[in-house]
C-alpha cells in the first residue's frame, strides 16, 4: 500500500518547542512523517528510508511492560533519542514520540547523503547501500551510541532536515518480532535501494 503524505506535514523541528509538537503524536503518524527528511550525526548521516513504529500498548514494544532503567527515554519527553543495544551486538536509534509516555519510531534505514567516506571506514565496506541498511548498520554507520540515549534530537549532534516535498510511502509489517508482527507499521521510502529489506503486505 503507498501513502502520499500532505505537503508540510513533516516539516521539521528547529528548536525544541517545535521538536516536541512534531514528535507528540501517534507513533505511526511520526513514522510516516519521518520518511524523506534527512538525518545527520555530527554531519554524517543521509536520507530516511525505513521507520518502525512501536506504542505502549503495542506488545511489540519496549515499553510494554512499564519503565526500566534500559528504556527509561521512551518515558520522557518527545523528541528525543532512545539508543539501546540489540542482542547485545547493535546500537539502534529510536525517536521518542506519542500523546502518551512509551511510545517510539525505530530509524530502521538511510540513503547516504553526507560524510560517506566516514561511514565507508566505519562500515569497512565501500558498497554505498551497506552502509546505512538496517538499524544496526546505520548506528555504525554515524556512530551512534548510548551515549545518546535521552539526548535531544535538536541539539548537535543531531540534525534534521526537512524533506523536500511530498514522498511515496511503502506499508508493511515489522521484521524481526513475534508479538505484534501483524501489525502494519513499517514504513518506507517507495522503491528506494536503500532498505533493508523490501516492504510487503
Amino acid at each position: 500500500m503507498l501513502l502520499r503524505p500532505s505537503h508540510g506535514s513533516a516539516a521539521m523541528p528547529l528548536d525544541r518547542s517545535a521538536c516536541e509538537t512534531f514528535f507528540r503524536r501517534p507513533a505511526d503518524e511520526v513514522a510516516q512523517a519521518l520518511i524523506g527528511t534527512t538525518l545527520l550525526v555530527d554531519n554524517v548521516g543521509g536520507i530516511v528510508v525505513e521507520t518502525e513504529a512501536y506504542d505502549h500498548d503495542d506488545p511489540a514494544s519496549h515499553s510494554f511492560r512499564g519503565r526500566t532503567s534500559r528504556n527509561a527515554a521512551m518515558f520522557g519527553p518527545p523528541g528525543r533519542a532512545y539508543v539501546y543495544r540489540s542482542y547485545g551486538v547493535h546500537w539502534c536509534l529510536n525517536m521518542v514520540c506519542g500523546t502518551e509516555p512509551g511510545s517510539a519510531v525505530l530509524i530502521r534505514a538511510l540513503q547516504p547523503v553526507a560524510g560517506i567516506e566516514i561511514m565507508r571506514q566505519r562500515r569497512g565496506t565501500a558498497d554505498i547501500r551497506k552502509l546505512c541498511n538496517g538499524p544496526g548498520n546505520l548506528c555504525q554507520a554515524l556512530g551512534i551510541t548510548v551515549a545518546l540515549d535521552g539526548w535531544p534530537l535538536d541539539k548537535p549532534p543531531f540534525a534534521m532536515l526537512d524533506r523536500d516535498g511530498d514522498v511515496a510511502v511503502s506499508v508493511g509489517r515489522r521484521v524481526g518480532i513475534t508479538k505484534g508482527a501483524e501489525t502494519p507499521w513499517r514504513f518506507g521510502l517507495a522503491n528506494s535501494a536503500f532498505l533493508s529489506r523490501p516492504i510487503g503486505r
